[in-house]
């Protein structure tokens, strides 16, 4: 089987070690796993944002750059969300059907994480104009890619078959499920069941885990006070886990919770789905990953004086999901 790996702006710029404990991961359960370098954004933020001529063209690059793969894996349920649930609308948007409206659930933020945002321009999602001098693609083009794009867990397990991935993490873990995982995509207890299977992890339940933490992509920004006050309450849920470590299926999220909890000297790590699995009994590749982790996150957030996580330059961080 061949499997390309999308591995997605945030975590391509912020943490790339899940990229890397994602091929760790497939290859060791036997995949012939490639990166495609030529791949870019998935075009989520356009699309929320309201900027549907760009998404498109992102939209039909991804399709041409992950052409002839069996199976596309994404650590994200943003991004993975994007591709399955309005790539298809895009594509009926370009031949003139409806469809194609700005992000999961209406979700004006490239996090698109149940908390509103911004809605794209009135009658842009009735059909979508090509720039002058641009081709206008097949409709299918973009929404074929779909069916061959997965979510890491689900790959494991409805593709692979593989509960047992050989890992081990001898550490009291709680998972947070994200809204596009939760709601999108429909992820249900798959990487619960994973995380079950661990040598040596204890998994806890985290009390009102639905609940969203407050990113949201844009939502973050237009209303920061809101993001933090979610993310608090979120945040004092984790805690009274007691877990060392909170593990999700996206990044973006878990770099908005990791921001309060870093701000609360809480001492709790965030880990991506992918880093955990990968872990074995070799100390040294997982004290590696993780020190990976805490750098990137550090030198990607600071905590502003509300709570809202926000960039070095001030900033209240977005996503691309995912």
């Amino acid at each position: 089987m061949r499997v390309a790996l999308f591995v997605t702006c945030v975590n391509d710029t912020l943490f790339p070690g899940t990229g890397q404990a994602v091929v760790t991961l497939l290859r060791r359960l036997g995949c012939d796993v490639d990166f495609p370098t030529a791949q870019t954004c998935c075009g989520q933020m356009h699309l929320n944002t309201g900027y549907l001529a760009e998404g498109r063209r992102l939209a039909r690059h991804f399709a041409d750059v992950f052409a002839g793969y069996d199976a596309v894996v994404v650590p994200s349920g943003s991004c993975a969300a994007m591709v399955r649930e309005q790539y298809p609308k895009l594509a009926r948007a370009a031949s003139g059907g409806h469809g194609g409206h700005g992000g999961h659930d209406g979700h004006g933020g490239h996090g698109g994480h149940g908390t509103g945002g911004g809605p794209v321009p009135s009658g842009a999602a009735g059909g979508y104009e090509p720039r002058a001098g641009e081709p206008a693609p097949p409709a299918g083009e973009s929404a074929e890619a779909g069916p061959r794009v997965y979510e890491l867990s689900e790959f494991l397990l409805d593709v692979l078959g593989a509960e047992d991935v050989g890992a081990y993490f001898p550490h009291r873990v709680t998972y947070h499920p994200t809204c596009h995982s939760l709601r999108g995509l429909r992820l249900g207890d798959r990487p619960l069941r994973l995380l079950e299977r661990v040598r040596g992890l204890e998994l806890v339940p985290l009390p009102e885990s639905e609940e969203c933490c407050g990113f949201g992509g844009t939502f973050a920004v237009k209303n920061p006070a809101v993001s933090a006050a979610m993310c608090a309450d979120k945040v004092r849920n984790i805690m009274d886990t007691g877990a060392e470590v909170v593990c999700a299926t996206d990044n973006s999220c878990l770099m908005h919770i990791g921001g309060t909890l870093r701000r609360q000297r809480a001492g709790v790590r965030t880990m991506h789905l992918a880093e955990i699995l990968a872990a074995t009994e070799d100390p040294a590749g997982t004290a590696a990953a993780g020190a990976a982790r805490g750098v990137a996150e550090d030198a990607a957030t600071t905590a502003g004086e509300d709570g809202a996580v926000t960039r070095d330059d001030g900033a209240t961080t977005g996503e691309d999901g995912r």
